[in-house]
């Protein structure tokens, strides 16, 4: 059965690369014929701007495994399809600065990587310059689920890739040792990982893919969370807000099936696109801001087989996007995942969010990921959001508009008592902002708050929709992911 399936993944592999022929020779001196070009800064900019990119992106080296063998032997494209320069050039079609290799493993993948996967990695990024690709892999995480593992783009990226899987990967060990699935294996390869002089970055993937309910969680839990920050802050960034998959409810053609599941969440449903430890109003991510956590968001494709060869899956930057603010160099890049200059969008609804804080009367602004030293008599603080929708059709050839802008306020209030607390009953929309609110300026939709009587530490954050709905609600089967679309910022703190 296994061999069966493994024929029918690499046959459509060949139909793919059959119809793709001139695709990457044809992005890797300009571009994709027909098909609409983002503008993406050069390399060597020198300013910052905002990148859009995706840290979770399957290869042909996420495979399977013949099991009849020992040990069992590696089948590539037996999970994931495609080729790696074949998702850089898609994830240029559609206008990415940066993407993340990120397959994950099995028995002795560490070895496959750095004999195979790495070598081809090499060749995609002579292949499609455009697109800066980062070294990395899902890793199959020690009493957890799956985290993407970011490697610095250094000399040497391939050993320590191979190092932190072969030691620390749950699944990389045959025969299996049960000691590499436990939370304090995971505490180990942070400590290792914080300790490094090129520290890679560690967000959480589809972390409430597996809860059994609203606040029921499964493999991920808000202990595990807390422990990882707390064991390597450089390290530990935060998590999916939201998980790749989002064409699980649609066919081959582009209709809707009535039974998919959007996102793959198949206990708990996705909400509005976004993992319930998002989306949740004074949730779980709000509990951990309102710690002082310096916990981020992002959005990726997850992306193995699309959707039109019968997958569940988007291309690189399709749907998704993780905008984060950085010059265009690979270690800009990781900084900005590091330190939280992200912005997420769904469906193309925007293409640029600044979010910015600066105290009233005068003074200087900071910006998402950054914090705000409100002193002296100061007390309120002005709240700039500008956002702007794209010139252009997204992927579905439509072109969606901004309903309404929320601004979110929290308290920081500093560590809780129990570690599995999800949630922040400080956490409030402060305002909410429709077009009869907000100012047209040279294209840009600009809404201005201001936040009064600050009396203590806090955060604020932003969202916004294509849709009525007040709160994202539960996606239910048959959900078209295209008329649900969302946006959210990254948090600004404030200090008092």
């Amino acid at each position: 059965m296994a061999a069966d399936e493994a024929k029918s993944r690499r046959m459509n592999r060949r139909r793919l690369l059959a119809v793709t022929g001139g695709l990457v020779g044809a992005v890797a001196v300009g571009g994709l014929p027909g098909a609409a070009q983002a503008a993406v800064p050069r390399i060597g900019g020198g300013r910052r701007d905002w990148l859009p990119g995706d840290h979770h992106v399957h290869s042909e080296f996420s495979v399977g495994y013949d099991e009849s063998t020992t040990p069992p032997t590696p089948i590539i494209g037996g999970d994931a399809i495609y080729p790696l320069a074949v998702n850089a050039a898609n994830a240029r079609r559609f206008g990415l600065a940066w993407i993340v290799s990120t397959d994950h493993g099995g028995p002795n993948h560490s070895k496959l990587d750095a004999e195979q996967r790495y070598p081809s990695l090499l060749e995609a990024r002579r292949s499609v310059p455009g697109v800066l690709q980062f070294y990395g892999m899902e890793l199959d995480t020690p009493a957890a689920d799956h985290s993407s593992l970011i490697i610095p783009k250094v000399a040497d990226e391939r050993d320590i890739l191979f190092n932190l899987e072969s030691r620390f990967a749950k699944r990389d060990p045959f025969p299996p040792d049960p000691s590499f699935d436990t939370e304090a294996k995971m505490i180990e390869a942070l400590h290792v990982m914080q300790r490094m002089r090129d520290r890679p970055v560690v967000f959480a993937n589809h972390p409430a893919r597996s809860a059994a309910g609203l606040g029921v969680y499964g493999d991920d839990t808000p202990a595990e969370f807390r422990n990882w920050k707390d064991t390597a802050p450089d390290v530990v960034s935060g998590f999916e807000g939201a998980p790749g998959h989002q064409a699980g409810a649609l066919n081959p053609d582009g209709t809707v099936d009535p039974t998919g599941e959007r996102g793959g969440y198949g206990n708990f449903p996705t909400m509005g696109g976004f993992d319930q430890m998002t989306a949740r109003l004074g949730g779980l991510w709000d509990s951990l801001l309102g710690e002082g956590r310096r916990w981020w968001i992002t959005s990726t494709s997850d992306s193995h087989v699309h959707y039109t060869e019968g997958g569940s899956d988007f291309w690189p930057g399709e749907y998704s996007k993780t905008y984060v603010f950085a010059d265009r160099n690979y270690a800009d890049i990781l900084d900005a995942l590091r330190r939280g200059r992200i912005f997420v969008t769904i469906g193309d609804l925007i293409d640029r969010l600044d979010l910015s804080a600066r105290p009233v009367p005068g003074g200087q602004r900071v910006t998402v990921g950054e914090t705000l030293e409100l002193r002296g008599p100061r007390r309120d603080v002005e709240v700039e959001v500008r956002i702007r929708e794209p010139r252009n059709p997204n992927a579905a050839g439509d072109r969606p508009h901004v309903k309404r802008v929320d601004v979110i306020t929290g308290r920081v209030t500093g560590p809780v008592s129990d570690p599995m607390a999800d949630t922040n009953p400080t956490t409030q929309v402060a305002g909410r902002y429709g077009p009869g609110d907000w100012r047209v300026e040279d294209g840009w939709i600009v809404v201005r708050h201001t936040v009064r009587d600050i009396d203590g530490p806090m955060y604020v954050r932003v969202r916004g929709t294509s849709t009525d709905e007040l709160e994202p609600q539960p996606d239910p089967l048959g959900s078209n992911p295209w008329e649900d679309l969302w946006f959210y910022s990254n948090p600004v703190f404030i200090d008092r």
